[in-house]
């Protein structure tokens, strides 16, 4: 059976295509779909985008404080379930929560590094980018204001979803 794949389309141009897999993270994927064929994310941003680090979006606040109406089990180690074993390397989508490990609903982020990997184990990867990650990439050539946390990583412009859509 072949994997699930989302293509994402931007409101300043480009477009990228992630695969998902099931196998690592099923109900992560399955909540992932859910959100995507509702069209959750049509018109929401990519809040936080950090040079080497990853770009970070569904939040429909767009503030890193909001999500959906429900959460999520956390499918990663640390939390008790160990058959999640994709690593956090460049293109590798992945599963934003708080603090607490359950908390996961819409947010996820974008790897744009290998270095990524520390994350391992305590958030829940689930795909990959697999096409246009030069579209990604390109999320880092605007203007910038710190956050609350001292990351240059705030778009002055707002990188903004036009339309995520299955077409597998």
């Amino acid at each position: 059976m072949e994997n699930s794949q989302v293509k994402v389309k931007m409101k300043h141009g480009g477009e990228f295509i992630i695969e998902l897999y099931p196998e690592y993270a099923p109900a992560t994927v399955e909540n992932f779909l859910k959100l995507v064929n509702s069209n959750f994310y049509n018109g929401l941003t990519f809040h936080r985008i950090v040079d080497g680090f990853m770009a970070q979006g569904g939040d429909p606040e767009g503030t890193g404080m909001g999500g959906s109406d429900e959460t999520i089990k956390g499918e990663f180690a640390s939390n008790g379930f160990t058959q999640n074993k994709l690593s956090h390397t460049r293109g590798v989508i992945s599963m934003a929560r708080s603090m607490m490990k359950d908390s996961a609903s819409s947010q996820f982020f974008i790897c744009y590094d290998d270095k990524c990997s520390f994350l391992d184990g305590d958030y829940a990867a689930f795909g990959k980018v697999i096409e246009g990650m030069e579209v990604v990439d390109a999320f880092l050539d605007g203007e910038f204001r710190f956050n609350s946390m001292g990351e240059r990583a705030v778009p002055i412009e707002p990188v903004v979803i036009d339309t995520m859509v299955q077409i597998k």
